[in-house]
């Protein structure tokens, strides 16, 4: 045990002091699994939980995935760096989502073993500052958080992995996605930007207010089971600058459709005793409201979903986006008809 644990902090140790660079062509992963526990999910999840009162970063939440009928666990963390915050601080309050940093503990495969996996700061950096004249400044900014995570559970019992996990895009891609493939015209060929849907809008002066009323019009809805879109919960609320407010939603609805849709042509991965491989994608969770200050407006948004599924779950491949068409739709507008209820 002290030997694997000894290895696992020196391949940490190693990614850290390495240089941060990717070559042109590399296939990124929008997921990148970061260790592999050899103790249960509940002694990982306690070690992540003690781990961050040492840490840098800052935890907002942390959520229990409702996984369909399984043997799988997965939890999702919310979290942020200050110094990445502090990095970006210039950029437009639009580029957010590109700072709310999330933790995946999952079980898998058919001794239910435990994962770590993390949504990849770098490659939604690439996204999200690709218009940036700091383009390699917060880059670099995206790597050294992802460090910190990297640090943060580093003392968790077992390996070190550093896995580029699917979907896989180059560089060029993300600092120009508007879909995959043929699916593209699905996500209407629409960049981050063009994607971030109006929900409602209001006077600059009125920001503290609109928050207050998503938040409201959140807590009034009531949720559905996994069959029904209606209804969200929030799982954070972050604040990281005057202008913008990030608040992160779910519903059973949207996690039984993430997981069951990605699983469902993964056959290299699938056994009766681990039903659902798509688990290793919930770090694509939570959903996203952004509450922006954009001259004397305020401004409620939300992501288009078929945009936003197709970052996270392209690998599932074309046929099960053209099988599930109306799926993000359906999200979209239960958000939409959440946040702009009466």
């Amino acid at each position: 045990m002290k030997a694997r644990i000894l290895m696992a902090v020196l391949t940490i140790a190693a990614l850290i002091s390495a240089p941060f660079s990717f070559a042109a062509d590399e296939d990124i992963g929008i997921f990148e699994t970061i260790h592999a526990s050899s103790v249960s999910f509940e002694d990982t999840t306690a070690a992540i939980d003690t781990a961050f009162a040492s840490s840098g970063l800052v935890l907002h939440a942390t959520h229990d995935v409702r996984v369909p009928e399984s043997p799988h666990k997965a939890r999702v963390y919310v979290l942020t760096s200050p110094a990445y915050a502090d990095a970006a601080r210039e950029e437009s309050a639009r580029t957010l989502s590109a700072q709310i940093l999330r933790i995946a503990v999952y079980t898998q495969g058919d001794d239910q073993k435990t994962y770590i996996n993390m949504a990849n700061p770098v490659a939604h950096a690439m996204v999200f500052y690709t218009d940036s004249s700091n383009y390699d400044g917060l880059l670099a900014a995206a790597g050294d958080a992802a460090n910190e995570i990297r640090e943060l559970v580093a003392t968790v019992p077992g390996d070190a992995m550093s896995v580029q996990q699917s979907p896989k895009r180059s560089e060029k891609h993300y600092r120009n996605f508007k879909g995959d493939g043929p699916a593209r015209m699905m996500a209407k060929f629409r960049t981050f930007k063009k994607s971030q849907l109006l929900i409602a809008e209001d006077s600059a002066a009125n920001f503290d207010a609109v928050v207050e009323r998503v938040i409201t019009a959140l807590s009034a809805s009531e949720v559905s089971g996994p069959e029904e879109s209606t209804g969200w919960e929030q799982v954070a609320r972050i604040g990281l600058r005057d202008d913008a407010v990030y608040i992160g939603i779910t519903n059973p609805y949207i996690e039984d459709r993430m997981v069951q849709i990605n699983s469902r042509f993964r056959s290299d991965d699938k056994s009766d005793l681990s039903p659902f491989p798509g688990v290793d994608h919930v770090s694509a969770l939570p959903a996203e409201v952004l509450i922006l200050k954009e001259g004397d407006q305020t401004l409620v948004l939300h992501y288009g979903q078929m945009w936003r599924m197709q970052l996270y779950f392209w690998d599932s491949g074309y046929r099960a986006f053209t099988a599930n068409v109306g799926v993000p739709s359906s999200i979209a507008n239960s958000i939409e008809d959440t946040i702009s209820a009466d």
